[in-house]
């Protein structure tokens, strides 16, 4: 099999998506394939290549309903001005969409059936709120084999949270805790100017039509404290241990990445972000979604020949911060490697977008400390979990 390369990653920043109350979003006059467009020949051009260079564009989505429906990946190519010969894949598996799409990329160039591919996904939850307006039919749930779910349950992904947080044992002040770290982590980075290298700005119309250049993610808050935690509202039942503080906002960006087979990086004078090692993926009790990442984790660390103790840095989703933290104990991870610059409470979850930024910001990570391997995962919606292990490049 060939050695597939990370060339190249960009994302916008994330903005703070409100459904009820759109003008606050920094994001809210632009669509989520509009964000895409943007990105994919700015990163291009970064690498030197052109979009005849690619071999395949691929995409994820978690809600691909009314103007996320992106025509089978073909409308951001259109968007992008790119030539209408380069073919299109969409792909979803809810918040691991874009994961999902490098996945598909990798295979793809992993199996001699490309060279280059295009990965990447978006999301925009203020013009295309979760659920879409679509449901499941409701024989799924009177069935018998499914009883047990319980479809309120299993739909809800902060009820999911309730439940795995009871099954684990997690009290709300240690989540509270990894929702304000995750704040102050982002934060510092934010400061420091880590994001610069992975964001790229983008000018977007306001409510009072001024053009605003947004460079950061709108919802980071390096003054949250646990003690301003505390004083949140269970969200999802009111004797409940999920909150705002220590759950993901709803958000909207888009994220992208260029995939290389080794040789033709090389041969191109590209010096990759890292190689990927091994890819995982697993299923779960739906109910208990937030525990999809461990046994992803685990497959994928059995793929690549590693413990879990031998990956340097950890970029785990925090769709809710129980996830993160079911993911130390099962895994007997050091928390000191796990989110090293914020995560999804502060920095977003933006659905289709994340998967990428997550497999992205940890090659940065390894690239800027000098570490060997990582790992990305992620929960996702309807009990899976998926997984990437990346090596730095020497």
């Amino acid at each position: 099999m060939r050695e597939v390369v990370i060339a190249g990653y960009l994302r916008t920043a994330q903005s703070r998506s409100r459904p009820k109350d759109p003008e606050r979003d920094w994001f809210h006059k632009l669509r989520a394939d509009e964000l895409l467009a943007r990105l994919m020949p700015a990163l291009l051009e970064r690498l030197k290549l052109t979009p005849r260079d690619l071999d395949d564009f691929i995409m994820g989505t978690a809600m691909c309903v009314h103007e996320n429906w992106s025509y089978g990946g073909r409308f951001p190519i259109f968007l992008a001005n790119f030539p209408e010969t380069l073919p299109a894949k969409f792909v979803d598996q809810q918040c691991g969409s874009s994961m999902a799409a490098i996945h598909v990329g990798y295979m793809e160039i992993l199996t001699g059936n490309a060279d280059i591919v295009m990965a990447g996904g978006t999301e925009h939850m203020t013009r295309v709120p979760m659920g879409g307006g679509v449901a499941p039919a409701p024989a799924l749930f009177s069935d018998e084999k499914y009883k047990h779910w319980d479809a309120m349950t299993s739909l809800n992904m902060g009820l999911t949270a309730e439940k795995l947080a009871g099954l684990a044992g997690f009290k709300r002040p240690e989540m509270d805790a990894w929702g304000a770290r995750s704040h102050q982590f982002a934060a510092k980075a934010q400061a420091e100017g880590f994001f610069d290298g992975e964001i790229l700005p983008i000018e977007a119309e306001q409510a009072d039509g001024k053009i605003l250049k947004v460079t950061k993610d709108q919802a980071v808050r390096g003054d949250t404290t646990v003690e301003g935690m505390a004083g949140l509202k269970p969200a999802f039942k009111p004797d409940g241990v999920i909150t705002a503080g220590n759950s993901s906002p709803l958000n909207a960006a888009a994220s992208c990445m260029v995939l290389m087979e080794k040789e033709k990086a090389k041969a191109k004078g590209i010096r990759p972000l890292a190689t990927i090692r091994s890819i995982g993926f697993a299923g779960v009790d739906p109910t208990i979604m937030g525990a999809g990442p461990v046994p992803a984790s685990r497959k994928a660390l059995k793929s690549a020949g590693l413990s879990a103790q031998q990956i340097d840095y950890w970029e785990i989703n925090e769709a809710f911060a129980v996830v993160a933290l079911n993911c130390i104990k099962e895994l007997g991870i050091d928390p000191d490697r796990v989110n090293v610059m914020g995560g999804g409470t502060a920095i977003g979850h933006a659905l289709g977008a994340t998967g990428c930024r997550l497999v992205g910001t940890l090659a940065r990570i390894l690239n800027v400390r000098q570490a060997r391997y990582g790992l990305a995962n992620a929960c996702i919606g309807g009990g899976q979990g998926v997984a990437t292990v990346i090596e730095r490049e020497a």
